[in-house]
């Protein structure tokens, strides 16, 4: 073997390929005609991962699946070595093993006319983000699904559950996935079907709570504006409205968004602010929008916040904390969501919990300039 063969991968049956001999002379080939394919670099193997770091396999195995007793050193030991050889477990050995693909897919029911819009949502994108993030650290990726998905979509898919965020009412990907006996993660309104699990927040505590933050205020003319939706948080909080006002025998004042995004919402919230003479004193924004475009908004009716209007938004929008006042907001906690949910999926994947209850997770006032008046 000559040194280029050694360095360059050639050999003699690879130079015959490459050259034709007749008439006394020598043809060459193209350049690249009939060779094959460089190989693939091999495998990094969990032995290579152990040889390398010093210690056996098995340890190397505990440490990488954060079991066994071993010293914190030695655990950090084995993942430096095998995150620096670029090792990966055999995904198809552990699909086999554990009898599951470690894929949650994951669905927003409530925006099936714009499959996408949601990630614009400071909402939904906190809650997608802090599903992706806890399901990743429980050894499972998310799989995102358009809203509207048809069951030809995802039938192929290797998918262990799914979680559909806010639902609309009668949501035929529910239906289908609990048909297929994909196990089915969603909010109240999938309570009490087999195959079903719910994680939700208590929306009529949370319109009580800030109802009567409000009116401890001075507030006596309060108006609600939330989207015209079907979602079960949705029509809770118009339940709650209506039995807050009929029991402290207040009008019952709602405008409805015809759509979601800061367009229609701040429609919705002028055409509140403009409602006659008797005008409110009080805005409770349930749709979801700007807080600094709904004082914009109060502000180009007249209002000055919070002398004469006192203002609530139902939001995660950080720029609350950052107008002139800073927002008083309603947060649904979808980080706290996500991880109630997760944890609850995982006792169904894993653990083999049976049991179709869920969890109520408190909602939080944060309670701002924008709805306290001096004195």
């Amino acid at each position: 073997m000559t040194e280029a063969s050694e360095h360059d991968g050639a050999t003699p049956e690879r130079d015959a390929q490459t050259t034709e001999r007749g008439g006394g002379g020598t043809a060459e080939r193209r350049p690249g005609a009939g060779r094959a394919a460089a190989p693939a670099p091999p495998r990094v193997r969990l032995v290579d991962v152990a040889r390398e770091a010093g210690l056996s396999k098995t340890t190397v195995s505990a440490a990488l699946n954060g079991t066994g007793r071993l010293s914190p050193e030695v655990r950090e030991r084995a993942r430096e070595t095998a995150r620096r050889m670029g090792y990966r477990p055999n995904a198809t050995a552990r699909q086999l093993r554990a009898g599951r693909a470690r894929l949650i897919g994951y669905v927003v029911g409530e925006l099936a006319d714009t499959p996408w819009t949601f990630l614009e949502s400071p909402y939904f994108a906190r809650l997608t983000g802090a599903t992706a993030a806890t399901a990743l650290a429980r050894g499972y990726a998310v799989v995102l699904l358009p809203a509207g998905s048809l069951q030809s979509e995802w039938a192929a898919l290797p998918l262990d559950a799914v979680v559909v965020a806010d639902p609309v009412a009668d949501d035929r990907i529910v239906e289908d996935l609990l048909a297929a006996r994909i196990p089915v993660f969603s909010d109240r309104s999938v309570e009490g079907r087999p195959g079903a699990h719910w994680v939700d927040v208590d929306a009529d505590a949370a319109v009580r709570e800030t109802l009567d933050h409000l009116h401890a205020q001075g507030a006596r003319r309060p108006v609600l504006v939330v989207p015209d939706s079907t979602t079960r948080f949705h029509r809770a909080v118009d339940a709650a409205h209506q039995a807050w006002c009929a029991a402290h025998g207040l009008p019952e004042r709602t405008v409805r968004a015809a759509e979601p995004g800061n367009g229609p919402v701040i429609q919705a919230v002028e055409t509140a602010l403009g409602a006659g003479p008797d005008r409110p004193d009080a805005l409770l924004v349930v749709a979801e929008a700007s807080p600094p475009l709904v004082l914009d908004a109060a502000r180009r009716h007249g209002y000055a916040v919070p002398g004469d209007l006192l203002v609530v938004c139902v939001s995660e929008d950080e720029t609350a904390l950052h107008t002139q006042p800073p927002v008083t907001t309603l947060s649904l906690r979808p980080d706290a969501v996500a991880e109630a949910g997760i944890a609850h999926l995982v006792a169904v994947l894993e653990q083999g919990l049976r049991e179709t209850g869920g969890a109520l997770v408190p909602v939080r006032l944060e309670v701002r300039g924008s709805s306290v008046r001096e004195g």
